[in-house]
């Protein structure tokens, strides 16, 4: 399974994953701290990423790109 973590989430979470064989990555990783969630809903969905967040809002920013993802 393919995840993309926003920067509520640690990258000890990451580096679990990727030890128990999914392909994960961290905004941090990629000197993406401050992009929007918007852009983040964007790029995992142009992935097919699974985002991993504790941002409360976020499902407001799917529901508005009108996605079930």
């Amino acid at each position: 399974m393919k995840f993309l973590a926003d920067m509520g989430v640690g990258l000890a979470v990451v580096r679990e994953l990727r030890q128990s064989g999914h392909d994960a990555i961290h905004l941090e990783e990629l000197g993406l701290r401050t992009l929007p969630d918007s852009e983040i809903f964007l790029m995992a969905r142009s992935q097919g990423r699974v985002v991993l967040t504790f941002d409360l809002d976020f499902a407001d920013i799917t529901a508005a790109a009108g996605s079930s993802f």
